[in-house]
């Protein structure tokens, strides 16, 4: 079957739930809710170093929120405290309702995380890979066999379902991948830089199947540095740099209050030239969208 836009047919609806209950969301309905995220390292070198410094920000069902940030910038770091893996040095983040650090089981529960350098064991088949990752997720066991095979159908993975992961080009450990990250059908996911060392066709495929998860209705946090995919795939686009959200907002907020029109020349106003125009949601920490900026930049049919 064709990976491209269109030829993934949409998951059958179905009566699962998690098996750990997800909590209501937020009366603003947020799926992911993050108030003064904190991550503090020491650095025999540089002394105390702030990763991640006081970080704002909402993403709701169906949404993608994109950070868009240099190597360095926090980023993958507030990935990690939000999957659990590191513990923040101070403030709050919820996945479903659920505290990433009084309920890490809960949380894991309702998220699924998926990273290019995340590794696949090499020695199961694709199938056994999805059934393995299904039963640690908690699925339920009984369902386990029907949402496997749904999955090989709709990644295409049914002529080399029983191959291991070992023997399979770069394009189907991708499939294997992305379909492990969504086996336990979470209704959080996280992408974290999911391109990086993918040909341009397997990019295009990659976010061609984010866009169809966020139309079933998942909160997707996708971090990238690359321009591009961030104007294509986010809804809403976080600029961070040095631990810190400068900016937050779609890209036609970020257009209307900077004056700048491409994201390449907005990201360097920001991060490079010292603007100071937040823009966006209050939830993301910024001023009302279409705040006053320099102009000048847009094209005449932008202004």
């Amino acid at each position: 079957m064709a990976f491209l836009a269109g030829t993934i047919p949409a998951a059958p609806r179905r009566d699962f739930r998690p098996p750990v209950s997800a909590s209501p969301l937020s009366t603003s309905g947020a799926a992911v809710w993050v108030e003064g995220l904190t991550k503090t390292f020491y650095d025999e070198s540089r002394g105390e170093v702030h990763a991640v410094d006081g970080v704002n920000f909402q993403c709701r069902p169906g949404e993608i929120f994109g950070l868009l940030g240099a190597n360095g910038a926090g980023k993958t770091t507030t990935m990690r405290m939000l999957s659990t893996i590191l513990r923040p040095s101070a403030g709050t983040a919820r996945l479903m309702g659920h505290d990433v650090v009084a309920e890490p089981e809960e949380v894991r529960a309702n998220l699924g995380f998926y990273s290019a350098s995340t590794a696949l064991y090499p020695r199961l088949t694709a199938r056994e890979t999805l059934e393995f990752f299904a039963r640690v997720n908690r699925y339920p066991p009984e369902l386990v066999a029907g949402r496997v095979g749904e999955l090989v159908h709709r990644f295409g993975l049914a002529e080399f379902q029983n191959a291991r992961v070992e023997k399979l080009s770069s394009g189907m450990k991708q499939k294997v991948s992305i379909a492990r990250t969504v086996v336990h059908d979470p209704p959080v996911l996280i992408f974290d830089e999911p391109t990086v060392g993918l040909d341009v066709i397997n990019a295009l495929e990659m976010q061609e199947v984010i866009r169809e998860i966020r139309d079933e209705g998942k909160a997707i946090i996708f971090s990238t540095h690359i321009m591009s995919e961030a104007e294509k795939l986010c809804d809403t686009i976080a600029i961070i740099h040095a631990g810190h959200i400068l900016a937050s907002g779609s890209l036609e907020d970020h257009r209307r209050a900077t004056g700048k029109y491409y994201l390449e020349d907005i990201f360097v106003y920001y991060v490079r030239d010292g603007g100071a125009l937040p823009v966006g949601r209050s939830d993301a920490g910024g001023a009302a969208p279409g705040a006053d900026g320099p102009t000048g930049d847009l094209p005449p049919s932008e202004g």
